[in-house]
């Protein structure tokens, strides 16, 4: 039997902007995190099926996604539409310090579909605090990204390392993996 996905079925988009192109980031995987992600939020907007976006608002000084810094923006195409709520954040999990959790339980939302940047940091986050709060979470592996991370110990470990640990702990723990075309055959299913 395909796998559906409901129709109440929530997609989060987390913290698709422009500041992660700062280099301070450093070396960042999967190129085509925005062509799938771009993807799904056409899908679920043809299908009616809603959509919250999350944006980060550092707090940090100097940080590249700091509210009012042109880092702050949505990259192109991910900017909320008409009726799309938006849910701002200082910290990695989009349920802390948000209303992310009550808008979800007032519409119904048991089923959350996540993509974005991080992977190892605001979208593992996000999906480890809805997991935990009981939602049922897809993941789109490949509608996310991460950077090079350093190890500690004066090397670095690569974001292809950093982004395939992360989804494996998520899936083998808090939420089911799939990439973009799985999650858009499970739409049309």
């Amino acid at each position: 039997m395909a796998m559906t996905i409901p129709d109440g079925a929530v997609l989060i988009p987390i913290d698709v902007q422009r500041g992660f192109d700062a280099p301070s980031w450093g070396r960042r995987n999967n190129p085509a995190m925005e062509e799938n992600g771009l993807a799904l939020l056409a899908a679920w907007r043809r299908t009616g099926r809603p959509v919250i976006h999350v944006r980060h608002d550092s707090v940090e000084p100097g940080s590249s996604l700091a509210p009012d810094t042109p880092g702050n923006a949505f990259r192109p195409g991910f900017d909320p539409r008409p009726g799309e709520p938006l849910v701002t954040k200082s910290v990695n999990a989009a349920f802390i310090g948000t209303d992310l959790d009550l808008r979800l339980r007032r519409s119904g939302a048991r089923t959350l579909v996540l993509f974005g940047i991080s992977t190892d940091m605001c979208v593992s986050t996000s999906v480890r605090v809805a997991a935990n709060l009981g939602y049922s979470v897809l993941v789109a592996g490949d509608a996310c990204a991460c950077f090079d991370l350093p190890d500690g110990r004066g090397g670095t470990v690569a974001a292809e390392d950093v982004h395939r640990a992360h989804l494996a702990t998520l899936g083998f723990e808090f939420a089911r993996v799939l990439d973009t075309a799985e999650i858009l055959a499970a739409l049309t299913a």
